[in-house]
């Protein structure tokens, strides 16, 4: 998801804080149709109907912060924004017509709505949960508490709808008249609406200027809270059409629907490599003698020797890869997809793998390390924001037949099975390679189970062998390594984690094409349309590229309300 400067006040920090959570607005179906032009005009008559709702909130919010604000510029600021709304709700008709829509009839407002109204009402009537303000606003700075406190509701709504349309708009062919909605999307892209998001931005911050910082905790809450008004409310839109989002709603359990999840651990789960957090472990608590308490080449090693040791294993791992890469790149470059050259070119990190495995076995710095020291490790591992959440979210989902994978070169699946599980969940399947322990010790081997990208692909084809052949099968694979390669191609969905430079100059060379995700359901909903099917193409040669795990599981589950 791309940027955008709002500046350095409360109002940006704020945005910035919690502008990934705009991946839940902009994969709802609502918009992912609106993007693909083919959304149907019931449920933008819907949209609209509701829309004028909210305006209408937004007005009578603003004219409660006018008389709250106690200075005179103030007063003019909001009376000005007020003006806004108001001018819009007038020409609101001519510009639906504008837009090449017939008006609306009159609705009843949804609950995701009325939610959103009674929340904008509250905050600039001064009813604040957990906020203790007065019945009657007295003071000159509680009503400007209170006026600060309406700015921070409406803000995040503004801004979050000119950023997402922007988005949208980056999508379209400027030339391209037969999108029913680019008018609509262009209005929202445009100067005059940026600079109304930007006049409550800068109002925001002028008025939180004297606030505590408890008060600017509450604003900050309210910010969040309007944020997920918003996702609620965007998810609310009813949608007659079929859509390929959420992934999970196409699947029909009436029929054996079934989604499989395959994902990486080191860098796609995690924020750090797990095989530096094992070896700061056997560092740290370095046995000092074998059982039978002869001591061992390991155990007269310091810690600082042991450190050098792990520093030139790594050292040497990393050119080792490197030249492994370069010596494929070099190589004339597919111009198409050729899978066939791609298996044969990581055979060499097949070797490349196992060969640093070996090394790392003979030089015995994995050895007296206490499983209950690598679980709590795991425990306190740091993961990537939103992916445990997300996978243990998949796991309790009663209402949806899935499975999750884990399929990792990592030394210890126990380090893996520590750091994505809880107790309230089912177990969590783990194929990875294992450290060999006697008596809940390590004993320095390695128990090799998956050290090749081709190992990888036959445990995943393996997994996909033994599940019920009858029913409709998804399998989604999600990745950011070099081994994830194979198995992201052979998915369904292949998913990109982040953005490997490795990986993607690798996938290039063979004629891989790299999609943002967003990008390529927009493209996948027109194709519904136009070929009456949204299936799958496995080995296609396309995959989609991420940037954090709440687009994930915007795609696969939708909002996390």
């Amino acid at each position: 998801m791309g940027g955008m400067d709002v500046g350095g006040g409360i109002a940006g920090k704020l945005w910035n804080k919690f502008r990934s959570e705009s991946v839940f607005v902009n994969y709802t179906p609502f918009f992912v149709c609106l993007a693909a032009g083919n959304l149907s005009a019931d449920s933008f008559h819907h949209y609209i109907s509701q829309h004028v709702h909210l305006l209408n909130a937004f007005a009578h919010a603003y004219e409660l912060a006018e008389e709250c604000a106690d200075d005179d510029e103030d007063k003019k600021a909001i009376r000005n924004l007020r003006k806004y709304v108001q001018a819009k709700l007038k020409s609101h008709d001519s510009l639906v017509r504008e837009w090449g829509f017939e008006l609306p009839e009159e609705r009843s407002l949804t609950n995701a709505t009325v939610k959103y109204t009674d929340f904008l009402s509250a905050t600039a009537s001064g009813r604040i949960e957990g906020e203790r303000v007065p019945g009657k606003l007295a003071t000159p700075f509680e009503k400007t508490k209170v006026a600060a406190y309406t700015l921070g509701a409406i803000a995040p709504c503004m801004r979050l709808f000119a950023f997402i349309n922007k988005e949208i708009q980056a999508l379209l062919d400027p030339n391209d008249s037969t999108h029913i909605y680019k008018k609509w999307i262009d209005h929202y892209c445009s100067e005059n609406f940026e600079a109304y998001a930007f006049r409550i931005e800068e109002l925001l911050d002028t008025l939180s200027i004297s606030l505590t910082g408890e008060e600017l905790d509450v604003i900050e809450k309210l910010y969040h809270q309007s944020m997920r008004l918003e996702v609620d409310f965007f998810s609310s839109q009813p949608i007659i059409q079929e859509a390929v989002v959420p992934l999970s709603r196409t699947l029909d359990p009436a029929v054996g629907g079934e989604l499989s999840i395959f994902c990486d651990f080191d860098l796609t789960c995690t924020a750090f490599d797990s095989s530096a957090i094992l070896a700061e472990i056997a560092i740290i608590t370095r046995p000092k003698a074998d059982p039978d308490g002869s001591e061992t080449q390991l155990a007269r090693m310091s810690s600082a020797d042991l450190r050098s040791t792990w520093d030139a294993l790594s050292a040497q791992y990393t050119e080792e890869f490197e030249q492994c890469v370069e010596s494929i790149t070099t190589t004339e470059t597919a111009e198409t997809f050729s899978y066939e050259g791609l298996c044969e070119a990581l055979e060499q990190f097949a070797h490349f793998e196992k060969a640093a495995n070996s090394r790392v076995v003979q030089s015995g710095v994995l050895k007296g390390l206490n499983q209950e020291d690598i679980k709590r490790a795991g425990q306190r591992l740091i993961l990537q924001d939103g992916c445990k959440g997300f996978i243990q979210k998949i796991m309790k989902n009663e209402n949806l037949t899935a499975a999750i994978h884990v399929l990792s070169y990592c030394w210890c699946g126990d380090l893996i099975r520590s750091a994505l599980s809880s107790g309230d969940v089912k177990a969590l399947n783990v194929h990875s390679n294992e450290l060999s322990c006697e008596d809940s010790t390590t004993t320095g081997e390695i128990i090799k189970k998956l050290e090749s990208p081709m190992e990888k692909l036959q445990a995943f084809n393996n997994i996909l062998n033994n599940r019920d052949k009858d029913g409709q099968h998804l399998t989604v694979y999600i990745g950011g390594s070099v081994g994830d390669l194979l198995c992201l191609l052979e998915a369904d969905i292949g998913i990109v984690m982040g953005s490997s430079p490795t990986l993607r100059r690798l996938g290039e060379q063979f004629g891989i094409s790299f999609v943002p995700l967003f990008s390529g359901l927009v493209a996948k909903q027109r194709e519904v349309v136009e070929v009456g099917s949204s299936n799958w193409k496995r080995l296609s040669g396309t995959l989609y590229t991420v940037s954090s795990w709440d687009e994930i599981h915007a795609f696969i589950l939708g909002s996390p309300s």
